[in-house]
């Protein structure tokens, strides 16, 4: 059943949920939380289907917020709500209620979507699509206790990561991580079957994929090694190596949906592994509601951190080698200078045994001192491991 309000306010809408169901005869409320998605007319259809798959499985009221930009600037200084509230089969198996936002009232949504919310109950909310750079101090992500973005939809994802990174509050998370939650299940249950080290991780997958950096920087994170971040077409993430004490093992996905486990003396194993669509990965992150510490560990690793885990020793070391090497030629020149200061003797030098500097027949000898100062001072260079780390 449909309800088209124009032209309406937040009260004439709950009156239309609550007519809507007397109407089709279940005047109870069996919801279980208030799900607010913030999007654009472009992607509200794929957003909202998502959310209704999602409600067979967490049963709840769906409010889509859309704000419609005026084209003229007297129809921005009008304000307007229009509503359509949907309830019954054309909801799924709770209530949607689609709000379009005209002129100033844009910009004081959380007006508009407070007095809908359900009373009592959990509230999250979704931007599918150009999301705040911190959730947490948006206007309607502070009526949340769960925060959910998509850095994959940005036009920059490892840039937003950063952002995400420095803005992160508890509640916050990323369907990005959603995504990658098989294969966190996968390796970890790889790695409880061996008793090895590992020393080293490689993970592959296509550009711009943020799911890829949060997988690396998981690793990195949880066993402290270094992690490199390949490039390859794709679909997605497409595989990962680790290479440990007792030889490597491969979790290998080239086509997107079967993978192959790789376990140093054992036989190869096919995996499920298929690419998730958006319905499940929201109804995963509505299965619990409290703050994920683990992505907040990972997101704060920090991306830059990435293929130079393992060069921070050499790098020290070439750091050490250079300050040597520098504070070698500043003693030379210090030595030099205190030399040329000195005030030369117009008397003539006692006769007697050679002094120092002197050879026995009268040559002069230049002394330790004028030879490390003529000496051509040698360039300090770095040594091989810190190229190797630049080069990185």
């Amino acid at each position: 059943m449909k309800i088209d309000l124009t032209d309406t306010t937040a009260s004439k809408v709950n009156k239309a949920l609550v007519k809507g169901r007397r109407a089709i005869g279940t005047p109870a409320v069996g919801m279980v939380l208030t799900l607010v998605i913030v999007t654009d007319e472009e992607n509200a259809y794929d957003a909202l289907k998502a959310a209704n798959d999602a409600s067979h499985e967490h049963p709840s009221r769906t409010l889509v917020v859309i704000k419609r930009v005026s084209r003229s600037p007297r129809d921005r200084t009008q304000s307007r709500l229009d509503a359509e509230v949907r309830v019954g089969a054309d909801a799924g198996t709770g209530e949607t209620v689609v709000l379009r936002l005209y002129g100033e009232v844009a910009d004081h949504a959380q007006s508009v979507v407070l007095p809908l919310l359900l009373p009592d109950a959990p509230v999250v909310v979704w931007w599918p699509v150009n999301a705040p750079l911190d959730p947490a101090k948006d206007p309607l992500g502070a009526l949340a206790q769960r925060r959910v973005t998509d850095t994959y939809a940005s036009e920059q994802p490892v840039r937003e990561l950063g952002a995400r990174a420095d803005a992160y509050t508890p509640g916050d998370t990323d369907l990005s991580w959603t995504r990658i939650t098989p294969w966190r299940s996968m390796l970890a249950a790889a790695l409880d079957q061996v008793t090895c080290e590992v020393e080293a991780v490689e993970v592959e997958g296509e550009e711009f994929n943020p799911s890829c950096e949060l997988l690396a920087m998981w690793l990195a994170d949880r066993l402290d090694v270094p992690v490199k971040r390949s490039l390859s077409g794709g679909p997605g993430l497409t595989a990962v190596r680790m290479d440990t004490d007792c030889g490597p093992i491969v979790l290998d996905r080239a086509d997107g949906s079967l993978a192959t486990l790789s376990i140093q003396g054992q036989p190869d194993r096919a995996v499920a592994l298929k690419r998730r669509e958006t319905a499940e990965l929201i109804a995963e992150e509505l299965r619990r509601l409290d703050p994920d510490d683990t992505y907040a560990s990972a997101l704060r690793f920090g991306v830059d951190r990435l293929n130079s885990s393992g060069a921070a020793p050499a790098v020290r070391g070439a750091e050490a080698a250079i300050a040597k090497a520098a504070q070698a030629v500043a003693l030379a020149d210090a030595a030099v200078a205190r030399a040329e200061e000195s005030p030369a003797s117009d008397e003539p030098a006692p006769e007697g045994p050679p002094a120092k500097g002197e050879a026995a027949g009268g040559e002069a000898v230049d002394t330790p001192v004028e030879a490390a100062a003529k000496a051509p001072a040698k360039e300090a260079t770095a040594p091989a491991p810190l190229k190797k780390a630049a080069a990185k």
